[in-house]
């Protein structure tokens, strides 16, 4: 019977590290990562102070595969506390294109929305910067965004 227990209690245990490391491995693979950092350095939690800045590799803090960087201790304990909040939207990748096309596009990290207390960041080069698009139809590109998104999350 104590035997049974031990074997069921670590086939559970297998179990949810065979589900989080398939959980980090689907991550980087879906979300917008240069050999695993993201935004390519911006530290995640100024956008909401809105202070856009890069961050330092000496403050790195990583999220289920994804490492950040943060400009500094106080960002980097805030975003360890609720990382999901301050994670980018969409993996990171362009929100506008996630909307109108179902599209992984690359981003300009300085480019980028708070919206309903979420990151949202956009493309912005050669005259096309994605974000005024995206005001423009916000409310239908965020609902086919949010759809697109969960597309590749169940893949």
């Amino acid at each position: 019977m104590k035997t049974r227990m031990l074997f069921g209690l670590a086939m559970s245990v297998l179990a949810v590290s065979l589900s989080i490391g398939q959980t980090v491995e689907k991550r980087k693979r879906d979300f917008n990562l240069e050999s695993g950092l993201a935004i390519q350095g911006y530290d995640p939690v100024a956008y909401f102070s809105k202070k856009v800045m890069k961050g330092k590799k000496e403050l790195a803090a990583s999220y289920k595969g994804a490492t950040y960087w943060f400009a500094n201790a106080a960002d980097r304990d805030a975003f360890l506390k609720d990382p999901e909040r301050y994670e980018p939207q969409y993996g990171g990748w362009c929100a506008y294109a996630m909307g109108a096309n179902g599209e992984k596009i690359e981003v300009d990290p300085e480019t980028y929305k708070i919206l309903d207390g979420k990151l949202y960041l956009f493309y912005n080069a050669y005259f096309n910067n994605t974000l005024k698009s995206w005001n423009k139809d916000e409310g239908n590109l965020k609902k086919k965004a949010d759809t697109n998104w969960k597309k590749f999350l169940d893949k």
